[in-house]
C-alpha cells in the first residue's frame, strides 16, 4: 500500500455558487481521494484532502482552476496528517 498524504486546501475568488464543491467531489471520487469539501463564511471553499501522493497532486492542480463557471484567485495549500481509515468523500455543509 501506498504512503498516504493529508492536505487542508483554502479556495478563493468566485468559487461558491458554481458547483464548486460538487464538481470537487466528483473528481475526488473519480481520483479515490477521500475527505470534504465545504464552503465557508468568507466566500471561500475549504477542503480536507487525504489519498495517494499523485492523487491529491491531481486534486490540487484541479482546484487551482475549479469547474466552468468558476474563478480561483489563489489556493492555500496545509500539510496534514493522514488518519488512517479514512475512505469516501462528501460535502459538507
Amino acid at each position: 500500500m501506498s504512503e498516504l498524504v493529508r492536505r487542508g486546501v483554502v479556495v478563493r475568488g468566485v468559487v461558491q455558487g458554481v458547483g464548486f464543491r460538487a464538481a470537487c467531489a466528483r473528481e475526488a471520487r473519480r481520483l479515490g481521494v477521500a475527505g470534504w469539501v465545504r464552503n465557508r463564511d468568507d466566500g471561500s471553499v475549504e477542503a480536507d484532502l487525504q489519498g495517494v501522493p499523485a492523487a491529491v497532486d491531481r486534486l490540487l492542480a484541479w482546484c487551482r482552476v475549479g469547474p466552468a463557471g468558476a474563478r480561483v484567485d489563489g489556493v492555500e495549500v496545509h500539510p496534514g496528517v493522514p488518519e488512517p481509515g479514512l475512505t469516501g468523500f462528501r460535502v459538507a455543509s
